[in-house]
């Protein structure tokens, strides 16, 4: 499937959450990552998340989709990282 997950979660674990998502997910935006990703290993990120979320203050919201081509995805100015496809 394919995801786009965004996160708001408290300054001093940013950098933890940062590097969680960067392990499953390419890095888009501040707090925003997209990629393709089986319900497992979501799963996986998830939970590792929950272990030091605090779960009154901060969130993860997830977009799901089939595929990335269900999706129109439109960026207007900057695209902060750009994907590169390799053949």
């Amino acid at each position: 499937m394919y995801v786009i997950l965004v996160y708001d979660i408290t300054d001093k674990k940013v950098a933890k959450m940062l590097k969680l998502c960067r392990r499953y997910l390419n890095w888009i935006q501040n707090s925003v990552f997209e990629g393709e990703i089986s319900e497992v290993k979501l799963q996986e990120l998830l939970a590792a998340a929950k272990l030091f979320m605090d779960k009154e203050n901060d969130s993860i919201i997830i977009f799901k989709s089939r595929q990335e081509k269900w999706l129109e995805k439109q960026v207007v100015g900057k695209e902060k990282n750009e994907l590169d496809t390799f053949l």
